[in-house]
C-alpha cells in the first residue's frame, strides 16, 4: 500500500485483518454503464485488491444522466480505459484487467475461466445475462446481478433477494422464466426494484445489440443498483 493511510475509515469499520482479505479478493464486473461503473467504484473505495472489468462500448452523450464515467470530456472513450483511469487514480495499487469485448453467449465461457471470489453481472441484455448465470451457476461462482433498473424513481423499493424471492419486476420474472428452462429455480442473488415502470418510459427499438427497447432512467436509481450489489459482495466476502 502507499504510505498515506487512505482506508483509515474503512479500517475503523473492517478491522485489519478484513482490509487485508479485501485486498487478496478478485472481483470480476461484467458490464460498465450505470449499475457497473457505481459498482466497481465502490469495491475500488473499498479496498477491494484485483478487479476485472468487461465492456465494450463508449462513452455516449445520453450516458451522462446516469453513469459516473459520463463526462462531456470523457465522450467517445472506451469505458473500460476510462473507468480504469478513475480506479487508479482512487487506489494506485489496486490490480485491474479490462477487457474491451462485447459479452456473448459464446465468449462467456472463455472470460469465466479464471478465478474469481465474486461477480457482479450488470449485463442488460437477456441472453448474455442467462448465460452468464447459469455458467457461473455451475461452476459454483458466486454472483449477484442487477436486475432492472430504469423506469423506476423510488429508492425505498429496490431489494436484495434469492432471484425465486424476486418480485413485480418484468426483467426479473423473464431471467427467472429462462433459468428455470435451464433447471436452475434460486442460488443466484439479486438486485431488483417493485416499483412498476411507467409504459410511456419505454420507448421500441430496432434491436440493435439485443436491445428491443431503450427504458428512461432517473440519475440515482442505476447508482443505487450497483451500491446494492457491492455491498452483496463485501458483505458475504467478510463473512467468509
Amino acid at each position: 500500500m502507499n504510505s498515506e493511510n487512505w482506508q483509515e475509515r474503512t479500517q475503523l469499520l473492517l478491522g485489519e485483518e478484513n482490509i487485508t482479505k479485501l485486498q487478496q479478493t478478485h472481483v470480476l464486473i461484467i458490464g460498465l454503464g450505470g449499475v457497473g461503473g457505481y459498482a466497481a467504484e465502490q469495491l475500488c473505495r473499498a479496498g477491494i485488491g484485483k478487479l476485472t472489468l468487461v465492456d465494450s462500448d463508449v462513452i455516449q452523450p445520453s450516458n451522462r444522466n446516469r453513469q459516473i464515467i459520463a463526462l462531456k470530456s470523457t465522450e467517445g472513450q472506451k469505458k473500460t480505459d476510462t473507468l480504469k483511469r478513475r480506479l487508479l487514480d482512487i487506489n494506485p495499487d489496486l490490480v485491474i484487467h479490462d477487457q474491451d469485448i462485447f459479452v456473448n453467449e459464446n465468449n462467456i465461457f472463455d472470460i469465466l475461466n479464471s478465478h474469481y471470489d465474486f461477480i457482479i453481472d450488470a449485463i442488460d441484455t437477456l441472453t448474455p445475462k442467462v448465460t452468464l448465470l447459469e455458467e457461473a451457476y455451475k461452476r459454483k461462482f458466486r454472483i449477484v446481478s442487477s436486475m432492472g433498473s430504469a423506469g423506476r424513481l423510488d429508492p425505498s423499493k429496490v431489494e436484495i433477494a434469492d432471484i425465486s424471492k424476486s418480485h413485480h419486476c418484468r426483467f426479473a420474472y423473464v431471467v427467472r422464466k429462462y433459468l428455470h428452462r435451464k433447471g436452475i429455480y434460486s442460488g443466484i442473488q439479486v438486485v431488483f426494484s417493485s416499483e412498476p415502470a411507467p409504459k410511456r418510459a419505454i420507448q421500441a427499438t430496432d434491436g440493435e445489440n439485443n436491445k428491443r427497447s431503450t427504458v428512461g432512467t432517473i440519475s440515482y436509481m442505476p447508482a443505487i443498483f450497483g451500491c446494492f450489489c457491492a455491498s452483496v459482495v463485501l458483505r458475504d466476502l467478510l463473512k467468509d
